[in-house]
């Protein structure tokens, strides 16, 4: 005698797949976009150091932080260049001084419409004048 399945499970997997895909989404979503904020962290931090090695190079321009903050934007052209912050230090424009570039961008995490964090990236290279 054939016995009665009481429970079927021909739509249990396609239960489970509607289950998972939302919470597979969003871990997708959260690495895309914290590859993003890392891309631009990277950018930042090598804009920093351009504009450091190139006001320790300029002493002898009539303005060598505009110089350096040239520099900056310049390398850093993969990022937006009206949020981009930039500063300049010096004590002084002597030989074996200090100077300072630290360059600033704001990020945001957006998963879904929610903003999960913002805030602004920060990055400072010191570089002596040469």
């Amino acid at each position: 005698m054939k016995r009665r399945r009481l429970a079927r499970e021909e739509g249990q997997t396609m239960v489970e797949f509607a289950l998972v895909v939302p919470i597979l989404l969003v871990v997708l979503f959260a690495v895309i976009q914290f590859g993003v904020v890392y891309k631009d962290y990277v950018t930042l931090t090598d804009a920093s150091r351009v504009g450091a090695r190139k006001a320790a190079v300029s002493r002898h321009e009539a303005n060598p932080a505009g110089v350096a903050e040239a520099a900056v934007r310049g390398s850093a052209s993969g990022l937006d260049q009206g949020q981009l912050g930039v500063s300049v230090s010096a004590t002084a424009w002597e030989h074996g001084e200090d100077v300072t570039v630290t360059a600033t961008y704001p990020y945001e995490i957006d998963l879904l419409g929610l903003v999960v964090a913002s805030g602004q990236l920060e990055s400072s290279t010191t570089e002596r004048v040469e």
